[in-house]
């Protein structure tokens, strides 16, 4: 079984304040090619994060990041190695 490791290269949302932590899985492609958290427009994330909090839809990424930090949430990711002869995913929280 040959496992292949990935990777995304940008980095978690927090400051000093945040307390609530978001573990999610694997960012999909389009979150990858845009560089941030949830990046499909279908997605429903940002709509029901802004829901929960009150908030107006943020649109943009230093929208999203603002809205997350204003309400003390840390955005992170995970590792995930892949098997390459099948869809199944292992996730490693970090």
């Amino acid at each position: 079984m040959e496992l292949k490791r990935q990777n995304h290269e940008f980095p978690p949302v927090y400051d000093e304040n945040s307390e609530i932590l978001l573990l999610e899985s694997f960012p999909s492609v389009k979150s990858r090619e845009m560089q941030f958290f949830y990046g499909h427009p279908q997605n429903r994330f940002w709509k029901v994060m802004a829901q929960v909090l009150h908030e107006n839809v943020p649109q943009t990424i230093p929208e999203k990041k603002e809205m997350l930090l204003r309400h003390h949430w840390v955005n992170s990711g995970c590792l995930s190695a892949r098997r390459s002869s099948s869809r199944k995913h292992f996730a490693i929280w970090i």
